[in-house]
Formats: structure tokens, C-alpha cells, sequence
């Protein structure tokens, strides 16, 4: 298969599902090897079969990101099943805390920072230095959302845990500069997922109701989002490292 992705070999954490989904589907069609991780390993494994259906070259690792040693498994898993890693689109990430930040559960606050920023910090720590040993270098997208660069009211764990997303990638795009790793954040704004649905009360499936907060007055695709992806873990973004880079329809240029 050829593609702007050929022969690249992409880890994908949160990717049998909304944009991580739209990512791997993206990722196979110009050329890559992809290796999606998640806790649920029936909508996993669902997302693998869909991927080999269009003649993809993909794996399901069932793993959850907040644990150190499952995220070293998964990293070793797609080298040793494709021989190298170029590329990691590190996206898995979720809301737990609501409400005022003097009412925020300490377990919930917790929470959030496992799951959206002590995971990010899990995969770069393994994902960079097989990296370098199997490819020579290559390039991280983590997903910081506009959360990691605005406040948003009743959501201050998740906040603060985007932004720690922000500042962890900067850090890691100066250590990886040298190696031949670059790392980016990606600021992304209302994208029509299952999590955004949810945040929403919004039902699975049709039309979202009324105009999105945001320039544009719309709700961003997958695909959309999946399309930056992709030009990020290319060659063709070789000098672009250490930002944080929005996709959000001018949310945070108001």
C-alpha cells in the first residue's frame, strides 16, 4: 500500500472509538501499520476487524494507559509485531470531575489526571525510545484538546490536566529534538465523538441539535480532525515540533 504513511508503524491509545477511530482508519488508508489500544476489547476487536476488512494492516491491544506496565507492553507489542514505531497518536482521555473546583472529589481529581496526563506521560516515556532504537526518530500527536489552553467552568481536573498535556509536550519535544522525535499537542474544539455526545446529553446518533460555541457555528468530523492527524505523523511536517497546534473551528482565537 502506498501513501504518505508507507511503512510507518502508529500506535493509536484510545483508538477503537471516536477520533482515535477516524485516526487509525485515516492512518491505514495512506499506507501505515496501526496498533489501537483500549480497555474495552470487544469494541477493540470490533475496530481491528474493520480496519483488516479495507485491507489494513492493524492490531487491537487490549491495555489500560493509567498503568505503567500496560503501556510498556503495548509499545513493545507493535515492535515486536511490525518491527518498528514512527509514529503515536497518544488520545485517550475522559472527563470524571464535575462541579466547582471546592467541590471536586479528591478521587475524581485523581482520576483526570491519570487518565488524560500521567497516561500521556506513560506512553512518551516508551514510545519515544523505541523510536529512536527501531526507526531513528518520528512523531507524537498528543491530544490536549481546547481544554489545555482555556478554563472551562465545572471542569478544573481536566483542565489542569490538558494543560499539564501541553507543557509535557513542549518538555518532550526539546529532549526529542536531538533524536530525531518530534512531539506535538494537538488543541482540539467540538468534535462529534461518543465522549462530546455525552458531555452534551445528546443521543448517539443523528443530528446535534442547535449551532455549535464556537466561529464556525459547526461540530468538527472525526475525519476532519483524522486529516491534521495524519499530515502531523508525516514527513511532510518534519519541522514542526514542540506546539500546540488548534483545530477548533477559531474557538480559541475569540
Amino acid at each position: 500500500m502506498t501513501g504518505r504513511l508507507a511503512s510507518k508503524v502508529v500506535v493509536i491509545t484510545g483508538g477503537a472509538t471516536g477520533i482515535g477511530r477516524a485516526v487509525a482508519r485515516r492512518a491505514v488508508s495512506e499506507g501505515a501499520a496501526v496498533v489501537i489500544a483500549g480497555r474495552r476489547r470487544d469494541v477493540g476487536e470490533r475496530a481491528q476487524a474493520d480496519l483488516r476488512r479495507v485491507g489494513g494492516r492493524a492490531l487491537f491491544v487490549a491495555a489500560d494507559v493509567t498503568r505503567e506496565t500496560e503501556v510498556s507492553r503495548l509499545v513493545q507489542t507493535a515492535v515486536a509485531e511490525f518491527g518498528r514505531l514512527d509514529g503515536a497518536f497518544n488520545n485517550a482521555g475522559g472527563v470524571n470531575a464535575f462541579g466547582p473546583v471546592d467541590a471536586v472529589d479528591s478521587a475524581m481529581w485523581h482520576a483526570d489526571l491519570e487518565q488524560n496526563l500521567t497516561s500521556v506521560f506513560y506512553s512518551l516515556k516508551f514510545q519515544i525510545p523505541a523510536m529512536v532504537g527501531s526507526a531513528g526518530g518520528g512523531s507524537i500527536v498528543n491530544n490536549a484538546s481546547t481544554g489545555g489552553v482555556r478554563g472551562i467552568p465545572g471542569m478544573s481536573a481536566y483542565v489542569a490536566a490538558k494543560h499539564g498535556v501541553v507543557g509535557l509536550t513542549r518538555s518532550a519535544a526539546l529532549d526529542g529534538a536531538a533524536h530525531g522525535v518530534r512531539v506535538n499537542a494537538l488543541v482540539t474544539g467540538n468534535v462529534d465523538t461518543p465522549l462530546y455526545r455525552g458531555l452534551l446529553g445528546a443521543p448517539p446518533h443523528g443530528e446535534l441539535e442547535g449551532p455549535a460555541p464556537n466561529p464556525t457555528g459547526r461540530v468538527a468530523s472525526p475525519d476532519e480532525i483524522a486529516s491534521f492527524v495524519a499530515f502531523l505523523l508525516s514527513d511532510e511536517s518534519a519541522f514542526i515540533t514542540g506546539a500546540a497546534l488548534a483545530i477548533d473551528g477559531g474557538f480559541t482565537a475569540q
